[in-house]
Parts: structure tokens; C-alpha cells; sequence
């Protein structure tokens, strides 16, 4: 088993008022589904209104990221699949309901995670 991110960026979604809540209502379905086969880790969306810090090893806090983060944003889930074939399965199903494409990435392995 890997693990995989399924996600999106905020903009790719763009719908508002009652189509929100049916998409949210569906992204919710695909995620008890997840749970329910076993391959549900973690998910959630990014909360854009609180700014971004980077911390240093000895605890400075300087607003802001990375120049090549700076745009991490919208929604993530992360699920532990089989393979990828599978983690495409679950990021088409995620398409569907957010009605936007979305990103798959691996994680590399880490036995001691």
C-alpha cells in the first residue's frame, strides 16, 4: 500500500450558493465511501485566512512560504491504496463530485511513518 494526495486548487472549483452544497454533499459521500473501504488517511481544505509562516529550527516564525508554495491552497485528501491504478479510481470519483479535475501525487515511502 502507498499513500496518496488527491487534491485541488481553489480556483479549479467554482461554484457558489446551492451547486456548494451539492458538491460538498457529494465530496462528503465520496469520502464515507473512502472510509468505508479502509483507504481514508486524512483530508480537509486549506483555510486561505490564515497567512501562511515558515518556522526555523530554533523557533523564528517569518511570514510567509517558499516562493515555489506560496500558492498551496484548496483541497486535499490523502488515502492509503493498493496502488495507483486505485488511487485514480478514488481521484475520478473525487473529480465527479468536486466537478473539477484533480491532482494525484505519491508519497515516497517511509517505514518509520
Amino acid at each position: 500500500m502507498s499513500r496518496y494526495l488527491i487534491s485541488f486548487p481553489s480556483g479549479a472549483m467554482d461554484r457558489t450558493g446551492t451547486d456548494l452544497r451539492t458538491v460538498a454533499e457529494d465530496a462528503h459521500a465520496v469520502v464515507a465511501a473512502a472510509k468505508a473501504a479502509g483507504v481514508w488517511v486524512f483530508g480537509g481544505g486549506i483555510d486561505e485566512s490564515v497567512p501562511p509562516v515558515r518556522v526555523a529550527g530554533d523557533g523564528t516564525v517569518t511570514p510567509g512560504t517558499y516562493p515555489q508554495t506560496a500558492r498551496i491552497e484548496g483541497g486535499y485528501s490523502v488515502l492509503d491504496c493498493a496502488d495507483r491504478d486505485a488511487a485514480l479510481a478514488w481521484a475520478a470519483r473525487f473529480a465527479a463530485a468536486c466537478r473539477c479535475a484533480q491532482e494525484v501525487r505519491v508519497f515516497g515511502d517511509d517505514p518509520e511513518s
